[in-house]
């Protein structure tokens, strides 16, 4: 059991609610971010007992309040994972700057903004974990998605500078860069599509928040400290390099 403490963001629902539990059930003490639904949040709360900050990660200074809260409530963020993320498709001769903007700020700026926050905590207790969530479309691409897969994409590259700049204080960042996840999202799409996108998939299926979650515990881990600046990619073979 270590205590430390874990920061989700989009934390209450899909693959960072898995993720927030299962840090919970390995003896992390985890604020669950979110910036929706407050009742689900809730239920979220009752239902694993993991406490629920309400603040959007896109705001700097929401972000900086944020985490001052739970510090004061949990103690010294140790652990952080950058897991918000939206999609606003469509594509680019269609898109608004609105779309454009509104997922480069909560996929991307998000994590500068709470990797900012909590960075210098981390390198003066000279131990950090950062765990950033990309996507297999920030890897490859993918048609109607040029916002969602610039800011996943910008993600693996933020990935790499800022774990050169935490190597030497024991502060790892690395990410992990999910497939196609059976997750509520992912139900949405109409079968026709879900098809296509299985049909592709080597292992022959959606991946599970449990695959997901591996990866994430297994790089938070106090003993993950020579694995830095990389990507786990979790997606079935979909795209491999």
């Amino acid at each position: 059991m270590t205590g430390r403490v874990a920061v989700v963001t989009g934390g209450t629902r899909g693959i960072g609610g898995a993720i927030s539990e299962a840090l919970a059930k390995n003896g992390y003490q985890v604020a669950a971010n979110y910036v929706g639904s407050t009742d689900r949040a809730k239920s979220f709360q009752e239902r694993t007992g993991i406490a629920t900050f309400r603040f959007d990660v896109g705001d700097f200074e929401a972000s900086r309040e944020g985490v001052k809260r739970i510090e004061q409530e949990l103690g010294p963020v140790e652990v952080l994972v950058n897991n918000a993320g939206i999609t606003r498709d469509g594509t680019l001769h269609k898109m608004s700057f609105e779309n454009w903007d509104e997922v480069i700020r909560t996929n991307l700026t998000s994590c500068f903004n709470m990797c900012r926050h909590v960075i210098e905590g981390m390198r003066d207790r000279k131990f950090g974990r950062i765990v950033n969530i990309g996507s297999v479309n920030g890897q490859a691409g993918q048609y109607g998605q040029v916002n969602y897969a610039a800011a996943k994409s910008g993600i693996h590259g933020f990935t790499k500078a800022l774990a050169q700049e935490g190597a030497k204080v024991n502060v790892t960042v690395n990410a992990v860069a999910p497939g196609y996840v059976n997750t509520e999202m992912v139900r949405a799409v109409p079968d026709k599509v879900l098809e296509k996108i299985i049909a592709r998939i080597p292992v022959g299926r959606l991946g599970e928040t449990d695959d997901i979650v591996r990866a994430v515990l297994f790089l938070v881990a106090d003993d993950a400290d020579f694995m830095t600046g990389s990507t786990m990619s979790v997606n079935g073979g979909q795209h491999m390099y």
